[in-house]
């Protein structure tokens, strides 16, 4: 392995996500636990990079900073470009409604609303509810298989469709970047593999870039790059096509 900290994609095209000299410090009753330490990643545009490591290496803490749902205790992450700590919390949650989609190992479904309002949620958080937007949306339940559950709720749909409306639900409003956080851990292995198939195709189909954490070295092989996660530091995996 390379133990270096440093990953970069040497293309001329400005990266779409970035990390320079990250450390990531939380605060737990009154000790300081370092859980990512002058870290160096750069993400190309349409890239796949799987994050590996097994619980609480820092996997989800790197989803977060990279979306600005949290920030670095210091160092820089740029999203497009834009320095994520120079912007306000309402501009980096606009920027998450407009450009980032997101699957979770639960799904994150509201149990109260179906099948087609899950789906239709992140269109109207983004002002972005109109008739032809909602047309789209429908036919992406399609493309997934799940046209004849849009008034279902979410209780009485197998793990794997649930997570199928996430992934849907997740592509809705067209984001450029998707961060998945073991999006199949929740899965038994035959769903799981179904839901990476879908995963593929839908990335063949519309060149998004993805950042997908997981444990499983399975599901690392979706990746065109892995970047093991360990101890605070980030290890380019030997066999990884690096950009």
């Amino acid at each position: 392995m390379n133990h270096s900290s440093t990953l970069d994609t040497s293309s001329h095209q400005q990266p779409i996500l970035s990390l320079q000299a990250v450390t990531k410090i939380y605060d737990e009753g009154g000790s300081r636990q370092t859980v990512l330490d002058s870290v160096d990643l750069q993400i190309a545009a349409g890239e796949r990079l799987v994050l590996l490591g097994r619980s609480g290496s820092g996997k989800s803490t790197l989803l977060n900073l990279l979306s600005g749902i949290d920030l670095a205790t210091s160092g820089s992450v740029r999203f497009e470009g834009a320095d994520l700590a120079r912007l306000s919390e309402r501009e980096r949650t606009l920027l998450r409604r407009m450009r980032v989609g997101f699957v979770f190992q639960f799904f994150n479904l509201i149990p109260t609303l179906t099948v087609e309002e899950n789906l239709l949620l992140p269109l109207e958080l983004a002002g972005r509810s109109t008739t032809r937007e909602s047309k789209r949306a429908l036919e992406l339940l399609d493309r997934v298989g799940l046209a004849g559950r849009r008034g279902s709720f979410p209780d009485v749909l197998s793990g794997g469709e649930q997570q199928r409306v996430a992934i849907a639900r997740a592509l809705v409003h067209d984001p450029v970047v998707l961060l998945a956080d073991e999006p199949t851990g929740n899965l038994d292995e035959e769903t799981a593999e179904g839901v990476l198939t879908l995963l593929q195709e839908t990335l063949a189909a519309t060149g998004k870039t993805l950042v997908m954490a997981t444990h499983s070295r399975t599901v690392a092989g979706l990746g065109d790059r892995i970047v093991r996660v360990h101890g605070g530091k980030l290890e380019t995996e030997p066999n990884s096509v690096t950009l």
